[in-house]
């Protein structure tokens, strides 16, 4: 098995707070990325696809369609936006780079049609990163978030 990977990357805010906590417990689990306005990050999203190498084209995928793949679905959406507020497929869940990394999965799996989705991993930061392989996972939606 061969795995392709390419990463873009994007600038968005967004807000860690559950609505139905009390500001003072907001505060304590959250800290400063609670900030009622928000804070920003630079991101690096990496998809990874596994596959067969076709043997006419020698790829798993072509990484200029992966590319396009990822702008179409992720980053037109998310890239100087607010996540809490302007990216409607995260309406109503935390951002974290979890849940984050969960969403964009579930945003991706059917776009892929030569080789399959194997990973994505989020950069939050340089040193703070979350892997996710597609495993089912439940993320709590909030209708007051």
């Amino acid at each position: 098995m061969i795995y392709v990977t390419k990463n873009i990357t994007f600038s968005a805010s967004h807000r860690l707070y559950n609505p139905n906590w009390t500001h003072d417990k907001n505060e304590e689990v959250f800290d400063k990325c609670n900030n009622p306005n928000g804070h920003g990050h630079n991101y690096i999203l990496e998809v990874t696809i596994e596959g067969i190498p076709n043997l006419e084209t020698g790829y798993v995928i072509d990484l200029k369609k992966l590319k396009k793949i990822m702008m179409e679905n992720i980053e037109k959406h998310v890239d100087h936006k607010h996540l809490n507020y302007d990216v409607p497929f995260l309406k109503g869940i935390i951002p974290t780079v979890e849940n984050i990394a969960v969403v964009f999965w579930q945003q991706l799996e059917n776009k892929i049609e030569d080789g399959k989705l194997f990973k994505i991993k989020l950069y939050e930061t340089d040193s703070s990163y979350v892997e996710y392989f597609g495993e089912p996972i439940e993320i709590k939606t909030f209708d007051n978030l």
